[in-house]
């Protein structure tokens, strides 16, 4: 079977305004102003939480790796306790989803977000149910882009790792496709829209109701 696999932030989602609003609130409890602006920071959110731990204090011009790992699991509590307050699903993304698996491809989800948060995300918002099958950070010992947790989740749909495509947002998803020897669709309406095209991958995807096609085209 054909399969289809998305990362989720900044994929399916815009999740930086959660992400932002929790790393924040770890500044805060440094003592600190809010050091990361949603309407400029968008793109270092969705790196992940430890990245947007290091920009600030590197902003604050110290940098400390022991001060990240210390907050990291304050940060992930943090967002766990407001993680939908301000994240949307991408225009037209669960449209495309529902006509893929019209066509009888199936479709999973591979993120670097943590499998509870990313299983308790998509619960909020009521889209869980629509794939059959997630794996995230932690769900195996590797992580994108080590291309196992692609593979796996592949597995887990049922479906052929030979004829998959993975779409996602950044550096990290076309590295794993490489790794994994599948096609890259990156999205360029998520926050670092403007540098997927330098990535190379084998599609650009700018608007969901163009997704269908262009998986059929990529599989045959």
């Amino acid at each position: 079977m054909r399969t289809v696999i998305f990362d989720l932030d900044g994929t399916l989602a815009d999740t930086s305004g959660d992400l932002l609003a929790a790393a924040n609130a770890c500044f805060r409890q440094m003592g600190e102003d809010d050091l990361l602006v949603p309407e400029q920071d968008a793109a270092v959110a969705l790196r992940g939480g430890r990245m947007m731990l290091r920009e600030g204090l590197t902003r604050l011009g110290r940098p400390d790796e022991t001060v990240v790992a210390t907050y990291y699991p304050i940060f992930l509590e943090i967002y766990g306790e407001a993680i939908d307050t301000h994240t949307t699903l991408y225009d037209g993304a669960m449209d495309a989803v529902e006509e893929l698996k019209s066509r009888g491809l199936g479709v999973g989800i591979c993120t670097n977000k943590p499998e509870k948060l990313a299983d308790q995300l998509l619960r909020a918002l009521g889209v869980r149910d629509d794939f059959a099958a997630l794996v995230g950070a932690d769900t195996l010992s590797v992580r994108k882009p080590d291309p196992e947790p692609l593979w796996e989740t592949v597995r887990r749909c049922g479906g052929d790792p030979a004829r998959t495509v993975l779409i996602g947002d950044s550096d990290t998803d076309r590295n794993t496709a490489r790794a994994a020897g599948v096609p890259s669709v990156l999205v360029t309406f998520g926050p670092a829209g403007d540098d997927m095209a330098a990535l190379q991958p084998e599609a650009l995807l700018h608007r969901y109701a163009d997704l269908p096609d262009l998986v059929d085209q990529l599989t045959g």
